[in-house]
């Protein structure tokens, strides 16, 4: 019987601290690692959990404390509660919270950023970038003049780098590079490469193949092209898209910008998705200079931004809205703007989950298509329509980025706030 009760005993104290743990998890998952709240205008926080935290800095007002504290010093927040929150100038606090106002739960940043009102786009746009140098794509062998394999780049280079300079001499194209090897008739080469954040310099000695080329054995890109749609314009000419970055199609890394271009595209043909097989907007699109729509400055996991020409400002059909925070983002109707050929147009879909803690920024927002007209046009979320404008009460919350491939309808978006703070 002794041992009998002793392993009950371990099962009920198991079982609690199993419970405990989940609870305890799921008040973490609650509150989000960072906070964002517009400078100059009051916002509740409805948090809704046990817990309290203390607030650094100053030039914050939390409803209930004393106001305008003086720097370095903290307040309390009571989080059981909604709590009314007002930062006056745009900045950055650190807010650690404890459940029960005991048990240390997480420790979050808080941001003040700018109060801005954006012009929803929904767009198509076709794209065109240069890498920063030239990316290497793959690494191969070949047949040399003496019948003998050769890899001149085995272990030296590796998928993913990036050639920036050939015997200090700035790569800005594969033309340019293949150009060169050629011509320095096998003498050693050195180049410097970026991989990853590490910039250094490697030595190797192209050879020549069957045909009296010399090669150095290895695939290379040195440019992208895509259709896609605009997100937003903000009152500066400045647009952000796509919800997540320009990735290689090859080594699935992100594409180190050296310039680009956006260009007007039309949408020409339609492929409907389907469970297990996503569709496709097709889009035409004329690299003429005549066509250019404006410039992309950057490359980010959040999308592409730059700056979009006062033409393309002015043809969008919506006025500016003001923008919602993940806090502000309610589970149920809210509207896409994209367009399927015949101008822009918004479309019903239902938010369905919100993770305000997600690793993965470009999954905050989980939504489902309700609009019978787009689901019989394209069964769902389709390619192409990533950085279509997500709408809810009147303001911009987000940005369409991934559908799920096993049910077309359903999708991914991207928090506003997380493409501002590109």
């Amino acid at each position: 019987m002794a041992v009998y009760r002793k392993i009950l005993y371990v099962l009920l104290f198991g079982g609690s601290l199993a419970t405990l743990l989940s609870f305890y998890f799921y008040m973490w998952k609650s509150i989000p690692s960072t906070i964002m709240v517009k400078a100059g205008v009051e916002q509740e926080l409805n948090i809704n959990i046990p817990a309290s935290g203390r607030l650094y800095r100053d030039a914050v007002e939390a409803s209930g404390q004393a106001k305008n504290p003086l720097e370095n010093k903290s307040i309390e927040i009571d989080f059981s509660a909604p709590v009314t929150v007002r930062a006056n100038q745009i900045d950055t606090y650190k807010l650690q919270v404890k459940l029960f106002g005991v048990i240390p739960l997480k420790d979050v940043d808080v941001e003040v950023i700018q109060d801005v009102r954006l012009k929803p786009a929904g767009i198509p746009i076709g794209i065109y970038v240069k890498t920063q140098g030239v990316l290497v794509v793959g690494i191969g062998e070949f047949e040399g003049e003496d019948g003998q394999t050769c890899h001149p780049a085995k272990y030296i280079l590796k998928a993913g780098d990036y050639i920036l300079e050939m015997n200090d001499e700035k790569i800005t194209g594969k033309k340019q590079l293949i150009e060169k090897i050629s011509h320095l008739e096998g003498q050693e080469v050195v180049f410097k490469v970026r991989r990853g954040d590490a910039v250094f310099e490697v030595m190797l000695k192209p050879q020549m193949n069957q045909t009296g080329e010399y090669k150095v054995g290895i695939w290379v890109r040195d440019n992208a092209q895509g259709v896609g749609t605009m997100t937003y314009i903000d009152e500066r000419g400045c647009f952000g898209a796509l919800g997540h970055g320009i990735n290689d199609v090859d080594t699935s890394t992100l594409m180190m910008l050296g310039s680009g271009t956006l260009y007007h595209t039309e949408i020409i043909g339609i492929t409907r998705g389907s469970n297990g097989s996503p569709g496709e907007l097709t889009g035409f699109i004329e690299y003429d200079d005549r066509n250019v729509m404006g410039s992309i400055t950057e490359n980010t996991p959040r999308g592409i931004f730059g700056f979009c020409s006062a033409e393309t400002a002015s043809e969008t059909r919506y006025d500016y809205l003001p923008i919602g925070l993940k806090q502000e983002i309610e589970k149920g109707p809210a509207q896409i703007i994209c367009s399927l050929g015949e101008g822009t147009e918004a479309y019903d879909v239902e938010i369905i989950d919100i993770n305000l803690d997600n690793d993965n920024i470009n999954r905050g927002i989980v939504l489902k298509i309700t609009d019978e007209k787009l689901l019989c046009a394209t069964g769902g979320i389709v390619q192409g329509m990533s950085g279509s404008p997500i709408i809810q009460n009147g303001k911009i919350i987000g940005a369409v980025t991934h559908v799920l491939v096993q049910d077309s309808t359903r999708g991914y978006g991207i928090f506003i706030e997380s493409m501002l703070t590109h």
